[in-house]
């Protein structure tokens, strides 16, 4: 008989029980589409006591998740701790060192430490699988480092953090205000710890990055994303968009250019009747454009403990099949530092500013507009409120740095009662 594949999991929240569900629930499936047994050898997590709703007592425990890491009875290390780096990255490195194989869902460390980590355990014959770090049960990894290997990518964007798309959608259905819907997610459990990983788009970012380097063949590079979150988004924003055939959603979107690596994670009109304009809810969307394969719409659930623990059972069955394949589709000493696009390609913009109602003030706006090379596609002034007037502005196609140039111009009018708000519209 061939021996069991023995798996080491660390961190036993959410996805870490769901993964012990599923060994437990499906090891006559698993031994049958692997040709060999997958077992769980031993765990580790902050606390013994917690009721996770599932039965441990049959495996060893470590306290230390380093230990776990490097026990003689664990060929495949399961990393679900989370963390860029603290025990996370320790037991990763312990892992490696020891031999192991690695499986992870930690987005945050591979989007810091990837490379690092990558070459190490390709140096020492190891894989690391990452799946699930990267929009729940959706296999966008898989699709471009097998499926879609054949492709020049073209472009990647999506939806890639279901907490933000539920607030976005939940004001529109329910005509709600931003801080409302806010604080009804993290009621309903659905932000992180630190919220601003979820709407500041750090959490959206960090898989943005990983997703660019393994379209691109570059080394990750998380800091070079633009990020914005949605906190400036209203309920007018979105009521606006609406009116005009648009709804907003927080896109990432990756593309090599001729300026460099463009990435950037931010807030942008899609049209509604595009997939990622129907997209509701917490559900996450990735669009995946190749020079051979045209465009390829992924849809589904980006979080949750079936979806994600789905996910890491990839993983786990590829190499339970010796399916090796390098952490971001090549190896990664052959990864290019990728120079980062300054700025993004031009686009039209929505944008949004309240004016005192005085006589000239639109038109000060325009011209400010058209001194900085920006030309208007349409106006609309809504209705008055006491002394001021708001108004939504939607430009042909312009760069950032040009209408960032008449953004900055306005200010110089007098005319404006509030911060310009520009929100780029992007096409589907």
């Amino acid at each position: 008989m061939t021996d069991p594949l023995r798996l080491g999991i660390a961190g036993l929240g959410t996805v870490g029980a769901g993964v012990v569900k599923i060994v437990r629930q499906k090891a006559n499936l698993l031994a049958a589409r692997t040709g060999r047994p997958v077992v769980i050898t031993a765990v580790s997590a902050r606390s013994r006591d917690k009721d996770r709703g599932v039965n441990l007592s049959q495996y060893a425990w470590e306290d230390d998740p380093v230990a776990l890491a490097k026990r003689d009875d664990v060929d495949v290390f399961v990393e679900l701790m989370g963390g860029a780096d603290g025990p996370a990255k320790a037991a990763t490195q312990a892992a490696i060192a020891a031999g192991k194989d690695v499986v992870t869902a930690n987005k945050a460390m591979l989007a810091i430490h990837g490379q690092e980590l990558a070459e190490a355990a390709e140096a020492a014959g190891r894989v690391i699988r990452f799946e699930a770090a990267v929009a729940g049960g959706i296999p966008v990894i898989k699709a471009l480092t097998e499926s879609l290997a054949g492709n020049q990518v073209e472009r990647v964007m999506g939806v890639m953090n279901g907490t933000c798309n539920y607030i976005l959608t939940r004001m529109e259905n329910a005509g709600l205000p931003y801080d409302e819907v806010f604080e009804e997610a993290n009621q309903l459990g659905y932000l992180e710890a630190d919220p601003t990983l979820d709407v500041g788009g750090i959490d959206a970012a960090h898989k943005l990055a990983l997703l660019a380097s393994v379209a691109y063949g570059t080394k990750v590079a998380f800091d070079a994303v633009e990020i914005e979150g949605i906190e400036r988004i209203t309920i007018e924003d979105i009521e606006q968009a609406a009116d005009m055939g648009y709804r907003i959603k927080l896109l990432g979107v990756a593309q090599m250019t001729g300026r460099g690596l463009e990435q950037r994670m931010s807030p942008c009109l899609v049209p509604a009747s595009s997939p990622l304009g129907q997209l509701e809810g917490g559900t996450n969307m990735v669009v995946l454009e190749g020079d051979h394969v045209g465009q390829i719409v992924l849809r589904g659930a980006g979080a949750g403990e079936g979806p994600t623990a789905s996910a890491v059972m990839s993983d786990v069955l590829d190499i339970a099949r010796n399916i090796r394949v390098p952490t971001f589709g090549q190896p990664a000493t052959t990864l290019s530092a990728a120079k980062p696009a300054k700025s993004a390609a031009p686009a039209p913009y929505y944008l949004r500013m309240t004016l005192h109602d005085k006589p000239g003030a639109l038109a000060k706006i325009a011209t400010a507009l058209g001194e900085a090379g920006v030309s208007v596609d349409r106006m609309r002034q809504y209705g008055h409120e006491e002394s001021t007037a708001p108004v939504l502005i939607v430009t042909h196609k312009t760069t950032r740095d040009a209408l960032d140039s008449a953004i900055r111009s306005f200010a110089a009018t007098g005319v404006l009662a509030s911060d310009p708000v520009a929100i780029r519209i992007e096409t589907v």
